[in-house]
């Protein structure tokens, strides 16, 4: 099976300009193609994994994916799928934004092998020397106003306004693709399906530039936007964003996001962001049909994308934290995984001394009087690091700290209280 016939067997091939044309392309050549990455954040997102991984496809289809950093662009900020302009940033936090997207990508792709070896390039570089007058003169001429116009990223924008900053961002990202194709020999683009206006406004660029020349064969390729069944939008939670920061979102709570796919989904996820053959998928499915309680795709899932993301070491941690959480028995988890597990649950932070567990429960707010501390105590909905407790004259002691640090209540079935002992 070639590249393209993987992707569309997956459904990641959503438009492509002259498909038998780039298959032909591709099988003669070892392409070099790109895909862009505005420094929006200090961190990408899940969102931005399945062209990241298309990149990486390629690479392991034996051909030379380029990561574009978008130090230049992501001054101006893309119209595309947006209905109001972008906060802007200044110069030195784009700069931070951009050098920590690179070291995220360095983790995806290959930037070590010799023979088709990734590369990372910022447009800044490029960009950041154009006068305007340059700008203006060589590449604004091959730019109509109605043919800017009829493109989807701008049509939709007509109704609230779009400023002549943002209007501009299509001519900027096909100036990327001219320079990429000259210096690189750069011959396709791929990006989202909201990207499609740019990426035809490139190739239109570097076809009018070399007007007269050899006939010059460049492609576009988009994958679809990712869309759940239950109607929601992917990559959020109630926590916001899932990033591939671990500082931002934790690998425990990273696993925990694909492990909790809605069942409609996950075999369309295990397609489009894993390197899982068909015929694994395949047996996958059918495991989801037979036994969906045991939810064997959701797993797999899981560490597949942890495991790429954060790595072997990350993985087997989160797989710690879910297990120690499921069976109850917390004290199995290190000081790092407890932080993990319960970064969101209410913390309070305490001296280190002995304490009555009913002056515990009513300094912490876990109970709301020593009255309530101690029938929920007698009844039995006091659990310490995952045991019940229903002692009336318990203390805690530095025996119920795990690293010395934290001690974990629970109070009935799900309210947790993380104890910093700190």
């Amino acid at each position: 099976m070639d590249i393209i016939q993987d992707l569309e067997s997956r459904g990641l091939v959503q438009q492509t300009t002259d498909l038998e044309g780039l298959k032909a392309h591709l099988a003669k050549n070892t392409v070099t193609l790109y895909c862009g990455f505005d420094p929006t954040a200090d961190s990408l997102h899940i969102g931005h994994l399945v062209p990241a991984l298309m990149l990486k496809r390629f690479q392991r289809a034996g051909h030379r994916p380029i990561a574009l950093i978008g130090g230049g662009t992501g001054m101006i900020g893309d119209p595309s799928g947006r209905s109001s302009e972008r906060q802007l940033n200044d110069p030195e936090t784009v700069a931070h934004f951009s050098a920590q997207i690179k070291k995220q990508l360095a983790k995806i792709l290959d930037f070590e092998v010799k023979e088709n070896g990734a590369v990372a390039r910022n447009n800044a570089e490029w960009l950041g020397d154009l006068s305007l007058i340059e700008f203006l003169r060589d590449t604004g001429k091959h730019f109509g106003v109605n043919y800017m116009l009829a493109k989807d990223s701008v049509q939709s924008r007509l109704e609230n306004g779009i400023s002549f900053t943002e209007f501009t961002y299509m001519i900027l990202q096909s100036y990327d693709f001219l320079n990429l194709f000259e210096k690189e020999n750069c011959t396709l683009q791929i990006g989202g399906s909201d990207q499609w206006g740019n990426i035809t406004a490139g190739m239109e660029l570097i076809r009018r530039t070399r007007a007269g020349e050899e006939e010059v064969k460049v492609f576009g390729l988009t994958v679809p936007l990712i869309t759940k069944a239950d109607g929601t939008k992917f990559g959020k939670t109630a926590g916001g964003a899932v990033w591939l920061d671990p500082e931002k979102t934790t690998p425990y709570e990273f696993y925990q996001f694909w492990i909790n796919t809605d069942d409609r989904d996950v075999i369309k996820f295990l397609k489009y962001f894993t390197f899982l053959s068909m015929d694994e998928i395949k047996d996958l499915e059918d495991q989801l049909a037979s036994a969906p309680q045991k939810r064997g795709p959701h797993t797999r899932l899981a560490e597949e994308m942890t495991q790429l993301v954060h790595g072997e070491q990350a993985l087997e941690q989160a797989k710690r934290i879910s297990a120690a959480l499921f069976s109850g028995d917390i004290k199995q988890l290190n000081g790092t995984e407890i932080k993990q597990g319960f970064k969101d649950v209410p913390t309070v932070k305490l001296a280190k001394k002995d304490i009555p567990l009913v002056d515990l429960l009513v300094d912490a707010n876990i109970s709301s009087s020593k009255r309530q501390a101690r029938e929920d105590i007698q009844n039995g909905a006091i659990y310490i690091n995952g045991e019940r407790q229903q002692e009336l004259q318990y203390q805690l002691t530095d025996d119920d700290r795990i690293d010395d640090q934290f001690t974990i209540i629970r109070r009935g079935k799900k309210k947790y209280f993380l104890l910093d002992f700190s």
